[in-house]
């Protein structure tokens, strides 16, 4: 079964990882910034290498966010960096094939030990079975929605720079 495993983050947090304190977060000095991106890449390198590993990412600060919607009048609305500098929103993700979801949660576990600046929020890490578009039932449902992905389910190992990375922030 194949799940997204979200991390969650605010764009205060990303901006304390730049090393800029706020009220909502402690500033990340460069060792804890690296001994974090080091775990984290930890954690993708033994899912690649037990073959749970499908796709991996950290995504960009919520400042740089565009939300594209249909207003009233049905003409597109497009707004820039739409959220608080508190509102917590996914950070950085996996996408595994795991046995179970007691082993995905194993994995979600791991890293809620993430390590971190003292004072550091401790968001929950969010398990989502996907879908597989054959039949999948939702609330009792069964769904028809075909699996329109080409992309192997299987990701190749990714190179080491990209291991590093990991989820973020």
């Amino acid at each position: 079964m194949r799940y997204l495993v979200m991390v969650q983050g605010t764009q205060a947090e990303y901006d304390a990882m730049a090393g800029k304190p706020t009220r909502h977060a402690p500033a990340w000095t460069e060792v804890q910034l690296k001994a974090m991106y080091l775990y984290m890449g930890a954690i993708s390198d033994g899912l690649a290498q037990s073959g749970e590993l499908v796709e991996a990412q950290g995504l960009a600060e919520p400042a740089r966010t565009r939300l594209v919607a249909r207003g009233k009048d049905g003409e597109t609305v497009i707004t820039d960096d739409p959220y608080g500098e508190t509102e917590a929103l996914m950070a950085g993700y996996w996408v595994v094939d795991c046995a179970s979801l007691d082993r995905v949660t194993e994995i979600a576990e791991r890293v809620t030990r993430c390590p971190g600046p003292e004072g550091l929020i401790d968001y929950p890490v969010v398990i989502r079975p996907l879908m597989d578009g054959a039949g999948d039932t939702a609330a009792g449902r069964t769904t028809s929605v075909p699996d329109r992905t080409s992309a192997p389910k299987k990701a190749p190992v990714p190179d080491k720079a990209a291991r590093a990375a990991g989820p973020g922030p």
